[in-house]
């Protein structure tokens, strides 16, 4: 019976011991005060000396802790108690989630020794481990120790685990709500920073703020900024809140290199509490500038998910950085990144309009702009001094009263200016006193303020039309000059061919043969000339006959071989001999394919081959001429066709440009079409189109 009374008065106790400490428990939020009661009264209940506690997080890592030692209580989370978590007895109890009772630490491998354990100190000791466990959730582990190796027993050890019990739900619930309330602290930082970062587009003044902000949320010695320069991959320090003539502003990291250098390179934000001891220390800046980094805490700045920069927060004033520091500096380098990127676009932005200003005021070039009605809307200076006309006179005018618009290439409406490409033409610019100046018009469509616009480029080709005026008066009095003494040149030649022998002197027969061909060839020359003038008046081809293509090729092939011969180059004839007629006059087209034959030839490096061939396409038979030299840039297959038009002009070979102008116009004279086909590097084929009789 008297047991029976012990035993009830036991449990009346024990129930009656974990209710105060249930309402001890509830009566506290903060995380702190929770633990120091849990312990404090674990320990006056089961008789422990010295008492831990350590939280885990979500994932079972330590990340607060609460010693009493005595009567002294150690608030922070060392180096040791990390070791002791990882390596003792916690960590087995938190891995087990398992209370443990160990008699005598002194013969138990789970208890980490150290000095004080030494018999001829505090000695051997007895300990008894719990976790803290809320609905089966792992949220910590507390370990009471007395210095007396047995003084724990079995009833201690289950009182423990009942007060562990109880406690897990207070820990979890006061950690939870310390990190909602760091949570709080982060965001109401951030938000707070985020208004006056982004309140200017200033890029310098966006910086200063960054630092301002930094520096009043963490209470730091010493903010800087640095950025990544891309161009040579190097972190330059652009801005610190330190304003002594030896602040690091100027200084340069290679990326990886120091502490920014690694933030920089990993992307990842990073505290050092004692940069002593972190090799990533950087010590030379500290020498150089003759400061002292203790503790540093540095992050990434963002932008467009690209890290452009870093932002270091060295030494704060408390010593050591709060657990949020970090959470803080990377949402406000994050918000700097954003600002910083705003500011440089707006920088770039704002040097790009003022380069767009002198050039459109400076230009040499007549620049409008008109609405999309064609009204003029803006000017430059270039435009007043064509047109003789003021800005304001200017302003009254439409487009189409300066100058004759081609509206098959703008089209109706300039609604062919809508593609986004520049549209060009060659027209006439009406001036106030009723001059006539030739003008180039390039025309576009540009946005301003959002609104389309179109720009007009009027460039005076008055020099340019007289100089071809002059060229084509040149090369008609060579022409008519050169027709009648070349015509007695061939005639001699004829003659001298006739009167001789076939067994005559050989070296005669050899000069004779060259002066033929070159007659020839200056014959070709004068009669494209005169071809060109003719179908440039828009003069229809001349009489025209079915031909065979293989004649045609053959002997142009004849005509330049003899000097691809002296190139030592080959040309392979690869022309279908059961190819249609074409229907074209005979002569023009030899003289396209001998100049296309010539062209290859003088292109064509020493020893290589050209080819000419055909086949037919539809009603219409396609001939072309391939060479194997440096290729035509895709930039200039087009303008080469043009008169007097010569790419490289004086590292290439010699000529005037009109062989491929009278090409183009030969061809289109007879309904076809010619192009060149080409890739920098891999020679060129020079195509072209003839049509075939129709039956």
């Amino acid at each position: 019976m008297t047991v029976q009374v012990k035993q009830a008065e036991t449990t009346r106790d024990s129930l009656e011991l974990l209710y105060n400490i249930s309402r001890e428990l509830v009566s506290a939020l903060d995380l702190r005060t929770v633990l120091q009661r849990v312990l404090l009264l674990s320990m006056g209940n089961v008789g422990a000396v010295n008492g831990t506690i350590i939280v885990l997080d979500n994932q079972g890592q330590p990340v607060d802790s609460t010693i009493i030692v005595g009567t002294q209580i150690i608030e922070r989370t060392t180096e040791q108690l990390r070791i002791t978590f990882e390596q003792g007895l916690a960590g087995w109890v938190a891995r087990q989630k398992q209370a443990v009772l160990i008699p005598d630490t002194s013969r138990d491998k789970r208890w980490i020794r150290r000095p004080d354990d030494e018999k001829d100190k505090t000695g051997p000791k007895s300990a008894v481990s719990a976790p803290l466990l809320a609905r089966n959730y792992l949220v910590g582990v507390m370990t009471l120790v007395n210095p007396s190796p047995g003084f724990f027993t079995q009833e201690h050890l289950a009182l423990v685990q009942a007060i562990a019990d109880q406690a897990g739900i207070a820990v979890l619930n006061a950690r939870l709500y310390e990190e909602s309330q760091r949570q709080t602290r982060v965001m109401t930082a951030v938000a707070e920073s985020a208004g006056v970062i982004t309140g200017s587009l200033e890029l310098e003044e966006v910086l200063q703020r960054i630092l301002e902000q930094i520096t009043l949320a963490l209470r730091v010695q010493v903010v800087s900024l640095a950025l990544i320069d891309p161009r040579e991959e190097i972190l330059k320090f652009h801005i610190s809140s330190d304003k002594s003539d030896k602040s690091v502003v100027g200084l340069q990291l290679k990326l990886g290199e120091g502490i920014a250098g690694w933030v920089a390179k990993e992307g990842q934000g990073i505290i050092v509490s004692d940069t002593n001891k972190d090799p990533r220390f950087y010590s030379a800046f500290d020498r150089q500038i003759g400061f002292e980094s203790r503790a540093i805490a540095c992050a990434p700045i963002k932008a467009r998910g690209k890290v452009i920069g870093v932002v270091e927060a060295i030494n704060p004033k408390d010593g050591v950085f709060d657990s949020d520091a970090l959470q803080v500096l990377t949402g406000i380098g994050n918000l700097a990144g954003t600002a910083i990127y705003h500011a440089q676009l707006f920088e770039q932005i704002q040097a790009a309009h003022q380069r767009y200003l002198e050039l459109f005021e400076d230009s040499i070039d007549s620049i409008l702009i008109t609405n999309r009605d064609g009204k003029i809307v803006e000017a430059n200076r270039q435009a007043e001094l064509t047109t003789h006309l003021d800005s304001q006179a200017l302003l009254n005018l439409s487009i189409d009263q300066l100058h004759t618009v081609n509206q098959e290439k703008v089209g109706n409406g300039f609604m062919k200016l809508s593609s986004g490409s520049t549209l060009s033409y060659e027209s006439v610019l009406h001036t106030r006193e009723g001059l006539q100046v030739p003008i180039q018009v390039y025309a576009r469509e540009v946005l301003i303020d959002d609104m389309s616009h179109l720009q007009w480029i009027l460039r005076d080709i008055t020099e340019r039309k007289n100089l071809d005026s002059l060229r084509d008066d040149l090369i008609s009095m060579i022409y008519h000059d050169l027709r009648s003494p070349l015509a007695n040149i061939v005639s001699s030649l004829d003659v001298f061919d006739a009167m001789l022998p076939q067994e005559g002197d050989p070296a005669f027969r050899s000069l004779l043969n060259i002066a033929l061909r070159s007659t020839e060839r200056i014959q070709r020359l004068t009669n494209s000339l005169l071809d060109i003038n003719r179908l440039e008046t828009g003069q229809p081809v001349g009489n025209t006959f079915p031909t065979a293509p293989i004649l045609l090729a053959s002997e142009a092939v004849d005509a330049v071989l003899p000097v691809a011969e002296t190139k030592d180059q080959v040309i392979k004839l690869d022309v279908p001999s059961n190819l249609p007629h074409v229907l074209v006059e005979g002569d023009m087209i030899r003289r396209v394919l001998t100049n296309l034959l010539e062209n290859a030839v003088k292109f064509t490096l020493p020893g290589g081959e050209i080819s000419v061939g055909g086949n037919l396409d539809g009603e219409w038979v396609h001939m072309w001429v391939q060479d194997t030299g440096p290729g035509i840039p895709s930039a200039d297959q087009r303008r080469i066709f043009d008169k007097y038009t010569r790419l490289n002009a004086k590292e290439g070979p010699k000529g005037i440009g009109l062989g491929l102008a009278y090409c183009r116009l030969a061809v289109e004279g007879h309904g076809g079409r010619i192009w060149v086909e080409s890739h920098p590097g891999q020679g060129a084929r020079f195509c072209f189109t003839l049509p075939v009789p129709k039956s």
